[in-house]
């Protein structure tokens, strides 16, 4: 059995550490636990391993954020993965900083990554982990919070909180995203 994982987030240097790249930030940790590394491929950088006896393909868009559903409709095809088989790994203002859900479906709650799979990929009936990144911004200032990077104190909870995110995934994976849910969910 085959998974599509896909971490979203913006490529360049610029966007490495911020909190709209924590995705990519999962999908990076999740690779490295597998002795796997990324290489270029169509539209992404991607990897695959096997844990369980599943096939997990991990892929980071080179689309950019607001492109990523190209990538996205792209592998699941290529690789003909249905929709309960996806996971997008997300970040979420609604959350506060350091809760982690799990979700069978949901709205995109504004994410341009999330409007854009939506549009390509037929709806929003796929599962997504939702990172939170907590929403201490003052007003306007929404941007500079999503592409700025975590404060000292958050980056010395990350390293726990990018943990269990890949153990979301594996269990994802493993035992199926009701049990993931009751397991993990906070």
């Amino acid at each position: 059995m085959k998974y599509l994982i896909v971490g979203l987030g913006n490529i360049g240097p610029e966007y490495e550490a911020t909190r709209h790249n924590i995705g990519f930030i999962v999908a990076d940790e999740l690779a490295k636990k597998n002795n796997v590394d990324f290489s270029l491929d169509k539209q992404s950088f991607k990897t695959e391993f096997k844990h369980k006896g599943r096939t997990f393909i991990l892929i980071k868009p080179t689309t950019y954020m607001n492109l990523s559903g190209k990538a996205v409709k792209y592998w699941m095809q290529k690789e003909n993965i249905p929709y309960d088989r996806l996971l997008v790994i997300v970040d979420d203002l609604a959350l506060p900083f350091g809760k982690l859900r799990m979700r069978g479906k949901g709205s995109s709650a504004g994410h341009n990554g999330l409007k854009n799979i939506e549009q390509l990929c037929g709806g929003s009936n796929y599962p997504r982990l939702r990172f939170g990144i907590g929403s201490d911004f003052p007003k306007g200032r929404q941007v500079d919070f999503v592409l700025g990077e975590f404060s000292k104190e958050e980056k010395e909870e990350l390293p726990f909180l990018i943990d269990k995110a890949c153990d979301m995934i594996l269990s994802f994976g493993t035992i199926g995203i009701n049990l993931t849910m009751s397991e993990y969910n906070n």
